[in-house]
């Protein structure tokens, strides 16, 4: 054996070191989200949305939040898929896609969004005033994604309702994406209902419009 086969390469990062320099990046990415959701919730947001405020809170610099997420939209479009994640949108939505018949895709649909807006209802209008505001945000509700999966769900169950859904589909969506809006739930929502009887009441709103 030469002596140059046992000659190692420290110049390559070895495996593990990466795995841990991505652990840590993760980490630290899930501080900043964190840290930017609590500074949603405080009174301090009145002011407008700062990376800088958000840097202090979470420990980190300004590069290190724009090396993570680009941009001030980028940060905000991870805190809302973080909030997606705690309302396991994505499986609830699958649910929907797996039901039999319209009418119990329609209630699962409805009951996956509603879930979503439950889960911080004062950071989702936050950060939608910000999209109000600032067109930088404007893509960080994630709304026109809903709009094409109610779209999808209608095309899906074409067979079934071929005369009364395929002829006014976007229509139908259009009206059901207001009717699963967060706006609607948060009105909805600001009495005494509890989140079960607003599920309820958006639910059967949307079988009407199905329904014609």
């Amino acid at each position: 054996m030469t002596k140059s086969s046992h000659h190692r390469d420290d110049t390559k990062p070895r495996p593990y070191r990466l795995g841990r320099r991505q652990d840590a990046a993760d980490r630290t990415k899930t501080r900043i989200v964190a840290a930017a959701r609590k500074f949603l919730m405080s009174r301090e947001a009145a002011q407008g949305f700062s990376i800088d405020a958000i840097a202090r809170r979470a420990g980190v610099t300004r590069a290190t939040i724009y090396h993570g997420f680009k941009s001030k939209t980028g940060l905000l479009g991870a805190l809302y898929d973080s909030l997606a994640m705690r309302a396991d949108l994505r499986d609830r939505i699958g649910l929907a896609f797996r039901a039999r018949g319209l009418a119990e895709a329609v209630r699962r649909i409805v009951s996956a969004y509603c879930l979503l807006w439950a889960t911080n209802r004062l950071v989702i209008r936050r950060l939608h005033a910000l999209a109000e505001v600032d067109s930088g945000f404007s893509g960080v509700n994630r709304g026109e994604w809903r709009r094409e999966v109610l779209r999808a769900l209608l095309t899906q169950h074409d067979a079934e309702f071929a005369q009364r859904v395929a002829r006014r589909r976007q229509e139908l969506v259009d009206a059901l994406h207001a009717v699963t809006s967060f706006e609607t739930y948060d009105d909805l929502a600001r009495g005494r209902r509890n989140d079960a009887a607003v599920v309820r009441l958006i639910a059967g709103i949307a079988l009407r419009l199905v329904d014609g």
